[in-house]
């Protein structure tokens, strides 16, 4: 089939790759002229493992190819997906649709046969329904569908999520949609992955209502783990011993200092004020949002304490600042807290993260990059594990205190265990959740 996808961020990139990796013609789309012909030379602009290789063998095979000119694209597509950015709006903490009503007034004047518009883009409940109508009012003549279809992917493991997925969720109002979304995911009903057909509101819903939901078990842990900290428990303990009932399962439950990224605190603010519009206020989501602000002040607190109450004129080393490990994404990191608020208390602090610093840099002013954490902790006063990369996992604990002016250690990930820190030669060892 033909396919256009129309955005080349994150979810538009991965999702047009791997669907040209299933047979498909794929025509990416992007306005920005440098990305396409970073694209064109090879080159990724977003760091996910193992998808250079991926769009190599593609653009070779001759199914991918990368373009400014989004009418050439649609001509001739059987689908067309909307893969732009929705992020908050300033203000009032909805999703910011300009750019995928936008897409849609492009495609619906470049429109010459029958295509199914397809939204990739995560969009409130009615969104779709709202494209459909501009299309129809930019192009009365158009003969077109829409269609819903989430993604559901892992900044670090996106390939592998799309291409051995949970679910795969599509949101469709005919057979004829229906045929088409279909087609495209052949290779994976073939395979029996599970296909999900419904309706587009549903669609909508069930992408808000599952990243809420792991946001929730995320933010429950870290509750737990601030109780856990006052009555002498181990939450490492205590999440596994939760996650081993088969109803509640062992993912995301690991405290730490908060969830970011790209999807939980935009999802989950965006789904508080749909349910403030329709008067059915969102509670659980609500306090999670609140939590999880609490979680990353906490975690400079806890920093401040192993510093014995204050950071001025001490050096903090910082291993770890995107939001998670295998990406570069520095959306709503804890970072973006807790290193802002070591720098305004004076500290000196120095960064090290194997992908951090081209966004980093101009997130976080005032620090200092260094390659790797045996410099970053050169004649330190506290190292603070932030991002659990797994170069950090594997440290020599040892080298790493004889070379700090004072060996302190905040591992807000739950890495190492206060023994084997001691034995290492730390004078001083903070977790969160660990007695």
């Amino acid at each position: 089939m033909r396919i256009a996808m129309i955005g080349t961020g994150y979810v538009g990139l991965v999702s047009g790759v791997c669907f040209s990796d299933f047979g498909h013609d794929v025509v990416c789309v992007d306005k920005d002229p440098a990305k396409i012909a970073m694209l064109e030379r090879g080159e990724i602009p977003i760091y996910e493992p193992g998808l250079d290789q991926l769009l190599a063998k593609n653009v070779e095979a001759g199914r991918l190819s990368f373009t400014g000119d989004l009418k050439a694209a649609v001509d001739g597509a059987e689908a067309i997906f909307i893969a732009v950015g929705t992020p908050t709006r300033r203000g009032d903490g909805h999703a910011d649709l300009t750019y995928v009503f936008a897409a849609a007034e492009e495609i619906a004047s470049a429109l010459t046969d029958y295509a199914v518009i397809v939204t990739k883009s995560t969009v409130p409940v009615g969104t779709n329904r709202q494209v459909k109508q501009v299309v129809r009012k930019a192009n009365p003549e158009a003969e077109f569908d829409v269609a819903s279809n989430p993604e559901f992917l892992r900044e670090g493991a996106a390939i592998d999520d799309f291409m051995r997925p949970d679910r795969v969720v599509l949101g469709v109002q005919n057979d004829r949609a229906g045929d088409v979304m279909s087609e495209i995911y052949r290779p994976l009903f073939l395979r029996d992955f599970p296909i999900v057909t419904t309706d587009l509101e549903s669609a909508e819903m069930i992408k808000y209502a599952a990243n809420a939901f792991l946001a929730t078990k995320i933010t429950f842990m870290n509750e737990i783990a601030q109780l856990c900290e006052k009555v002498g428990a181990d939450v490492k303990e205590v999440s596994r011993g939760v996650g081993m009932d088969n109803r509640i399962g062992n993912k995301f439950l690991h405290a730490g200092p908060g969830y970011g990224g790209s999807c939980f605190p935009k999802d989950t603010t965006a789904l508080a004020r749909i349910g403030q519009d329709h008067a059915v206020p969102m509670q659980i989501t609500e306090t999670v949002i609140a939590v999880n602000d609490a979680v990353k002040r906490r975690m400079i607190d806890k920093i401040m304490d192993l510093c014995e109450g204050g950071v001025n004129g001490k050096t903090i080393a910082v291993l770890g600042c995107t939001f998670k490990p295998n990406t570069d994404d520095m959306r709503d990191a804890p970072s973006l807290t807790i290193i802002p608020a070591l720098v305004g208390g004076g500290a000196k602090v120095r960064v090290a993260d194997p992908q951090g610093r081209k966004e980093g840099e101009a997130l976080l002013p005032g620090v200092q990059w260094v390659e790797d954490a045996y410099k970053a902790v050169q004649n330190a006063h506290a190292v603070v594990i932030l991002t659990e990369w797994n170069e950090f996992r594997a440290l020599d604990l040892k080298r790493l205190a004889n070379r700090m002016e004072t060996p302190r250690m905040a591992d807000l990930r739950n890495i190492y265990s206060p023994r084997d820190a001691k034995r290492a030669g730390f004078e001083a060892y903070a977790a969160v959740g660990r007695g």
